[in-house]
Order: structure tokens, then C-alpha cells, then sequence
């Protein structure tokens, strides 16, 4: 087992289906870890009823944490950030989740709120594209929430996002509230888009940020826009057109038919037809086309604590 003897920092980020470890050094880039450890999901299956998640669920988060953290000790890595998302924090028992992952493995996760998560993302978009790169519009679609802000949403024109909001349009909460069975009808898929359209267009419109670019940092955009035709491993841009001529074929289809086209994952494919409804009210609202980052709010929290390390060295050397 091979110890990271230089400093670094790392983020465990519990989500709804994957608790996974990313770790780099401080004077690194997310973008080459030096350790990466991925546990399986699937809490989108573990919430009852009432709106609370299962004692399997539970378990599984739990057991997740565990190996994660576990993971990283063994690496001799102890700055890790454990991130619990939105499939958590918006559980009704998200109180007791932590509590019992706490008394279990000794680790309190953490919740950030939409606005901070958006805060992120933006971050994480204008160190990817850089200072040159002008004022930005950052999109990032979730499970259980939109950020924006400049994310979605984000915006600003600095290092800092200067406008940055939650909306309640995440894809796994909308295809629950609006889309809860197999087979959709047009009336359900029109009743979507309306209220998709209706909320993005009074949020966005509060975002004084001017002829922005528009940059999408999320996993459901990345796999719509490999879907609307992108190559994989090039997923550049999502385009209007390519994406609303697409979810009529989405709503047409079963979610285990959906996972068989391009770039729709089987544990996103249940998802999937919400997730473009949200992104065409976005896409609609925003410009008509979104360039796709690699980096989201996971890399955005990275670099945080990248900085935060930095300056506490720097205000130890001094």
C-alpha cells in the first residue's frame, strides 16, 4: 500500500449512486488525482414513502463512508472533506442518517447548501476555462436541485461567483414529483416543461451578468449532450435543437430502453427524459447552446481546500 507522503487534500462525495473519493496533492490538479476510490449507490431506490431513506439505504451510505475514509487513512491522507449531497440532505431523516454514519465510522458528513454548491461549480468552471475567458453562466443539474450562479443557476465576471442559486428542478426529485411512472404521457411531459420553463426563466432573469458564456458542469448534461451526437470523450456543447428533438424519443421509451442509447448510463436512464426537460428550460432561457466543463462542484471543493492548505502553510512559513 503505497503511503502520499506530500500534502494533499480530498473529498469524499456521497451521492445517490456513488460514494466516491477523490484525493490530489495541494499543489496539484483535480484533474490528475492521486487516489480515486469508488463505492456503488443506488439511494434513488432506498427512500420510503414518506420521504425518508431505508435502513438498507441507511447501511449502504454507512458501509460507503467507511470504505472510503478507511481508504484514504490507509494512504496516510487525513484532510478528506465528507460531502453528503442532495440525495441526503434532502432526505427527511438526513438528521438521523448522520447521526448513525457518525456513531458508526466516527465521520460527520457534511451538507452544503444549493447556493454554496453553485458557488462551486463556478468556481470550478472559471479555473477551467481561466481568467480570459469572460463573464460566465454556470449550469449544473442534479438529483435534487439545479445550481446555478453564475450557477442555475451561477454568474459573475471574477474569481467568484457575484449571483448563484438552488432551483427546485433537480432530475431524480422532478421524474419522481412529474414523471413517476414508466410510461409518460404528452400531457405529463407538457406539464413538465412548463413548470421547468416557468421557474428557470424567474430565476435567470435575475442574473445581471451580460452576454455570459454558458457552461454546463454536471454529469446529466455531459451524458444529454453525448446523446444529442457528441463523441465520447468529447463532449463539448449541448445545442437547443439537438436536445428538444430528443426527448420526444425519451418519452416514448422505458427507462430500460433509454439505457441503451448513447451516453444514457442504466442508473441514470429512469432520470433521463426529466433531466432534458430541465435542460431545455435552461438551454431555452440561457442562449440555446451550454458548453460542457469537466469540472463540477466536487473539483470546485477541491480547489477550496487546495487554497485554504496553501495559505495556511504560507501563513506558517511566515
Amino acid at each position: 500500500m503505497r503511503r502520499i507522503e506530500e500534502p494533499a487534500v480530498g473529498v469524499l462525495d456521497v451521492g445517490s449512486f456513488s460514494a466516491r473519493l477523490v484525493v490530489v496533492p495541494v499543489d496539484g490538479s483535480p484533474r490528475e488525482p492521486v487516489l480515486n476510490h469508488q463505492t456503488r449507490l443506488r439511494l434513488d431506490r432506498e427512500l420510503d414513502g414518506r420521504g425518508r431513506l431505508t435502513d438498507r439505504g441507511v447501511a449502504a451510505v454507512t458501509a460507503a463512508v467507511a470504505a472510503g475514509m478507511s481508504t484514504a487513512y490507509r494512504h496516510g491522507v487525513r484532510g478528506v472533506y465528507p460531502l453528503a449531497t442532495s440525495s441526503i440532505r434532502d432526505a427527511a431523516n438526513s438528521a438521523e442518517v448522520v447521526q448513525h454514519v457518525a456513531g458508526e465510522t466516527g465521520v460527520e458528513l457534511r451538507f452544503l447548501s444549493g447556493p454554496a454548491e453553485a458557488g462551486l461549480a463556478y468556481l470550478a468552471a472559471r479555473r477551467w476555462y481561466g481568467a480570459d475567458a469572460g463573464p460566465l453562466l454556470v449550469l449544473d443539474i442534479g438529483g435534487g436541485t439545479v445550481e446555478g450562479g453564475a450557477r442555475g443557476g451561477a454568474a459573475g465576471c471574477g474569481q467568484q461567483a457575484s449571483f448563484a442559486r438552488s432551483l427546485p428542478l433537480g432530475a431524480r426529485s422532478m421524474t419522481r414529483d412529474w414523471l413517476p411512472t414508466e410510461r409518460v404521457s404528452k400531457r405529463q411531459v407538457k406539464a413538465l416543461r412548463t413548470h421547468a420553463l416557468d421557474i428557470v426563466t424567474t430565476t435567470l432573469g435575475a442574473a445581471d451578468v451580460v452576454d455570459p458564456r454558458v457552461v454546463g458542469c454536471s454529469k446529466v448534461l455531459q451524458q444529454l449532450a453525448r446523446l444529442s451526437g457528441a463523441r465520447p470523450g468529447k463532449c463539448r456543447e449541448l445545442r437547443l435543437d439537438d436536445l428538444r428533438a430528443w426527448i420526444p424519443r425519451l418519452a416514448a421509451l422505458p427507462p430500460s430502453k433509454r439505457a441503451e442509447l448513447p451516453g444514457i448510463s442504466r442508473s441514470r436512464a429512469h432520470q433521463a427524459l426529466a433531466g432534458a426537460i430541465v435542460a431545455e428550460a435552461l438551454l431555452t432561457v440561457s442562449g440555446g447552446k451550454v458548453a460542457i466543463c469537466p469540472w463540477s462542484t466536487r473539483d470546485g471543493l477541491l480547489l477550496t481546500l487546495q487554497d485554504k492548505a496553501k495559505a495556511a502553510a504560507g501563513t506558517q512559513a511566515a
